[in-house]
Formats: structure tokens, sequence, C-alpha cells
């Protein structure tokens, strides 16, 4: 049996372990290690077991995992999100779809200072769902912008997403930062012109919540300058060069802590609760990164990923054609893994054709970071849903209806950021001059 055949092979027993729900970090180091006895021996699997946890766990780099994951949490028990939304409320309340419009915004805003997407939905769900309930606002359109808004969390820096795939490629997760960017605000606005038209079709799906004179909407604004002193810090730093994404993940959670103390928001449960979350979420995520580099290594010595990769390069079709190909197997996979486990089972496999194909590594990064936002809403995971639907009591099958829209602006989005890689790149380039 050809190396490839068992690179093959171990690619099957593991989507049967997952599929049988072992946890995708074990189910990745199990046949990683049974893939690399087989192939070179139980000493050589024992020696790649006993040296891949410490290499990792243990490199410096990988301190921005918990570091951006306090920030985001402080930020979050601190109150921040609910800041945030009451100033968007402030300016587009009034309108048509404004409450939701302001949710979606204000997501945006939260995102820019916490990693996470179901962070960014619950935190979101807990200020926004009760004033748009207030406004007799259909549950549909409350619950689907919601759960459309917590996926901005995945892809506006600081982002997990990114990180995890930086990790995996070695690509600079500075550079994935500052790409993720303009891609995150053109979301914003393919979602709040999503709200428009579904308004503009129904006014009762989103009626005119309350008119705010102009003097409050510019007091409102006091309201947001925690998120932007500490965006304006990490990213700013980063753009500029004054220090890494490491050292940037560092004073993002200081600067969280002094500003939640600042603003009399902190006390010693809510400091414990956010040290047991970040805990808890960094062990989870580093099993994730231990189980897919002992796979990576096994899949490497198989030499399957760079067989497909000269396959697919010497096919005769369009490289674009290819790319919407990957990005619909993204799609698919998304309706049952979240993102980290989609990245870090796909990334080693993948990444090679990429890389054959000519593709900028950086834009294909913004790119699956975008199209693994979509799992979130689709059925029958949709992590983002089951959050959404357990923070308001509202029926899944509910919510799901109500992200119908959102999923449309997702694809239209996603085909704008293939057709125009310059979206993702731009503030890239401008870094590196």
């Amino acid at each position: 049996m050809s190396e490839p055949v068992i690179g093959l092979l171990g690619i099957i027993i593991l989507l049967i372990l997952i599929f049988l729900r072992m946890p995708i970090g074990f189910a990745m180091a199990l046949v990683g290690f049974g893939g690399f006895a087989v192939l070179s021996g139980i000493e050589g699997a024992l020696s790649n077991l006993s040296s891949v946890p410490f290499r990792y766990v243990a490199d410096y780099n990988f301190v921005v995992i918990p570091l951006f994951l306090l920030m985001g949490t402080l930020a979050a028990n601190a109150g921040i999100s609910r800041d945030l939304y009451r100033s968007a409320n402030s300016w587009v309340g009034q309108i048509r779809g404004g409450l939701a419009m302001a949710s979606i915004a204000a997501a945006g805003g939260f995102s820019a200072i916490c990693g996470s997407s179901t962070a960014t939905a619950v935190a979101m769900a807990k200020v926004a769902f009760p004033e748009m309930r207030r406004y007799n606002y259909d549950e549909r359109l409350a619950t689907g912008s919601l759960a459309a808004g917590g996926t901005l969390g995945i892809l506006i820096p600081p982002s997990m997403g990114f990180i995890m795939y930086a990790i995996l490629t070695e690509a600079s997760v500075g550079q994935l930062f500052i790409a993720g960017i303009i891609p995150g605000v053109t979301q914003v606005i393919f979602y709040i012109l999503a709200i428009y038209v579904v308004c503009l079709i129904d006014v009762k799906m989103g009626p005119p919540g309350p008119r705010t004179g102009l003097k409050d909407k510019f007091l409102s604004l006091r309201g947001t300058w925690s998120m932007l002193a500490l965006f304006a810090l990490v990213m700013g730093g980063i753009y500029l060069g004054w220090f890494t994404p490491s050292e940037a993940a560092a004073i993002g959670a200081f600067g969280a802590l002094i500003i939640s103390i600042a603003m009399r928001r902190l006390n010693f449960k809510i400091f414990g609760d956010s040290l047991v979350e970040t805990g808890s979420t960094t062990a989870m995520v580093l099993l994730l990164i231990i189980g897919s580099m002992i796979f990576a290594r096994f899949l490497a010595i198989s030499k399957l990923p760079f067989v497909l990769a000269e396959l697919v390069a010497n096919l005769n079709v369009p490289a674009l054609l290819v790319m919407a190909g990957i990005l619909l197997f993204y799609i698919a996979i998304g309706c049952f893994l979240e993102i980290y486990s989609s990245v870090v089972l796909t990334i080693p496999i993948i990444f090679p054709t990429i890389m054959a194909l000519g593709f900028d590594p950086i834009w294909f990064g913004v790119l699956v970071v975008r199209v693994c936002e979509v799992g979130l809403l689709t059925p029958p995971i949709g992590m983002n849903v089951f959050v959404i639907a357990g923070s308001t009591g509202v029926p899944t099958g509910k919510v799901f209806r109500g992200i119908l829209p959102f999923f449309i602006s997702d694809l239209l989005h996603i085909s704008l950021l293939v057709a125009i890689p310059g979206i993702s790149l731009f503030l890239v380039r401008m870094m590196m001059k």
C-alpha cells in the first residue's frame, strides 16, 4: 500500500471518529500517531507524540491565544458591548430596522476587542434582544441579526480564526489581522443593507424605534471610547510596527483590565470568571492545535497533500474555479464543524494546493475565516443559532429562518472578496511599504 493511500485512509478513519463524537483534537492525535507508526515505526510515532505538545504549547508566539481571549472576556464582562449598543441605537434606532442595524454595528465594534464569535453573539443578545422585543420586532429578524452579528467576532481582528490559520501555515498574524479590517467593515455594511431590504419589503419586521436628539447622539459616543482606545492601541501598534502581535496581546489584555477598573466595572467575581473562561477556551484551542500538528506530520510523511496539490495544479481548469470549489467545500463542512475544527482539520491538506496555484496566503486566510463564519449560521450545527436561541428563548427553527437574508448577504460578500483581492490586501500592502 502506497504512502498517499495510507494518508487517505487516515483521513477516512478520522472522519469516522469525528462522526462517532470523539473530540476532534483527540481524534486527530490518535489517527496521526497511528498513521505515523505505520509509515515510520512505533519509535518515530512516540518521538513525534512526545515532542509536538511541548514544542507548540511552550512556543512564545502562542501567548497571543490566552491574552487576546482574556482581553475579550474582560471587555465583555465589563459591559462594553452594552455601551456600544446604546451608542449605535442612538444614531440609527429611529429608522426602519434601526435596532437590528444598531446590533450589527455594535457587534462590529465589540468584535474589534473580542476574537470570539459566540462571546460576541451572547454579549449582544443580552443588551439588544430585549429592546427589539419591546418595539415589536419580528423575532426572525431580531434573532437573525444577532446570530449574524456574532460572526463578526471571528473576522474583525483580533481574531482567533486568524491566529489558528497563522499557526498552521506560518503566516504573519499581524498581516492577517490588518487584512481582516476592511472585509470586516464591508461585512457590517452588507448586513445592514440586508436588514434595510427586509424592512423595505415588510416594515412590520423592524418598526422604527424612538427618536434621539442630535445632542444625545453625540453624548452617546462617550460609550465608545473604551473600544476605540483598545482597538487603536492593539491594531495601531501592530500596523505601525511598535510591537509584535504577542506584545499587542499583552498590552490589550492589560488595557482591558485597566479600563474595567477605571470604569468601576471589575470585581473579584468578574475577574475570576474571566480567568476561568479564558483558561477553558485556551485549553480547548491548544488541544486542537496539538492534535492537528500530530496529524499534519502524519500527512506530511504520507505525501498526500503534495500529491493532491500537484494533481489540482495540473488540472486544465481556471484557478479561480478551483478556489470556488474549495470555498464551497468549507461552507459545506461548516454545516457540521465549528471554525476551529474546520481550520485545523483542513488547512494541512488544502494549503499546499493553494500555494501550488499561486494564491496569496494572506488573502486565502481571510477567505477561509470568512466562509467558516457562514457555518456558524447554517444547519445542522449553526453554533451561533443555538447560542442565540438559548439566550433569547426563541425556537431554533425560527432563528434559522431569520438568518436567510444574512446568508444571502454572506454569499454576495464572499463573491466580492474573491473578485477583488485588494479589499483584503490593501492595508497589508500599505503596511509593508
